[in-house]
């Protein structure tokens, strides 16, 4: 499959690893370059030598393409910046922030910027600001998420009317059929997260993967939009949440709730009462932990399929 989004990343398939908190580790990038996707290193939750060993590992281990994914929000941008550079990654993809304020910089350093949004209006401003390619994410996405609520069969079409760049479509994929429905609206690629969040490269806890793997429609919800609104599963610490801003709890109290380290506490950790288990909704459909082969082989499998089965249905 060749497209303006396989042609930019050097990659077989259109297919973008998220860059995950906590699950996003060389281990997962590296299976997922490796089998013709492009890989994505977390950043979100790296130290910054840290995620210098995470690429060196990556280096070593795939000599096909790879990302990084930068939130703009965290803390130690600066320096995450600096190891980019020095490390000489060619493919940044950033999120949770304003696109202008790192995309000439990375630009100038010969590197490809994608920049994840919610809303069409942000799209514009990527666009402006001389980004390669956009990330749609739709409000079934898991992790951070955009506070309009706008879902992904909404938000691509929308965005591919505001702008002309390569798109890259994400929330609520994880089959070759939904992929398939992607590209329907605009799309040219998808980003995938929560299928690969479950995947046996993934570096979140098993005690993780295993929930992701056992719940249904309904167990997620988008959560905390007082702070950053994330989606969450349902759980102890979700139901605390969810009383809190039920009776209108100020932004001070939900922090306390919120505290520290509370996403690696259940992402990373395995507590699966007391963490933040940030997971998107298609977990519903997601029964299993595979291999990143396997998966990579099930989706194109399936996208062929449903390509072939609408194509010989006929017009209506």
């Amino acid at each position: 499959m060749r497209n303006r989004i396989t042609e930019l990343f050097k990659i077989k398939y259109p297919v973008i690893q998220a860059g995950m908190v906590w699950c996003s580790g060389w281990r997962l990038a590296s299976a997922v370059a490796n089998n013709g996707g492009l890989g994505i290193l977390g950043a979100g939750s790296m130290y910054p030598e840290i995620l210098k060993e995470n690429i060196l590992k990556t280096k070593a281990a795939t000599n096909k393409p790879f990302g990084v994914n930068v939130p703009l929000l965290y803390p130690n941008v600066d320096k995450i910046m600096e190891i980019i550079k020095d490390e000489e990654i060619k493919i940044v993809i950033t999120s949770a922030g304003n696109p202008k304020q790192w995309t000439s910089y990375l630009k100038d350093l010969g590197v490809t910027v994608v920049h994840v949004v919610s809303a069409t209006r942000f799209a514009e401003k990527c666009e402006a600001a001389g980004v390669d390619a956009i990330v749609a994410e739709g409000f079934e996405a898991g992790g951070h998420n955009g506070r309009d609520e706008t879902t992904t069969m909404t938000l691509i079409p929308a965005v591919r009317r505001a702008t002309s760049l390569p798109l890259i479509a994400a929330g609520g994929i994880g089959s070759g059929e939904s992929m398939l429905a992607a590209f329907a609206l605009g799309a040219e690629g998808v980003q995938i997260g929560s299928l690969f969040a479950a995947s046996e490269e993934s570096s979140a806890h098993v005690n993780f993967k295993q929930k992701v793997a056992s719940i249904s429609e309904g167990d997620t919800m988008l959560s905390l939009k007082k702070l950053t609104p994330v989606r969450l599963i349902r759980n102890s610490f979700y139901n605390r949440v969810a009383e809190a801003e039920l009776r209108c709890a100020t932004v001070e109290e939900l922090k306390d709730i919120l505290g520290r380290g509370r996403a690696k506490r259940g992402i990373f950790e395995g507590d699966m009462e007391e963490g933040e288990l940030e997971i998107g909704q298609v977990s519903a459909t997601i029964n299993y932990i595979k291999p990143v082969k396997e998966i990579m082989k099930d989706l194109m499998e399936s996208y062929n399929q449903a390509l072939t089965r609408i194509t010989n249905s006929g017009t209506l």
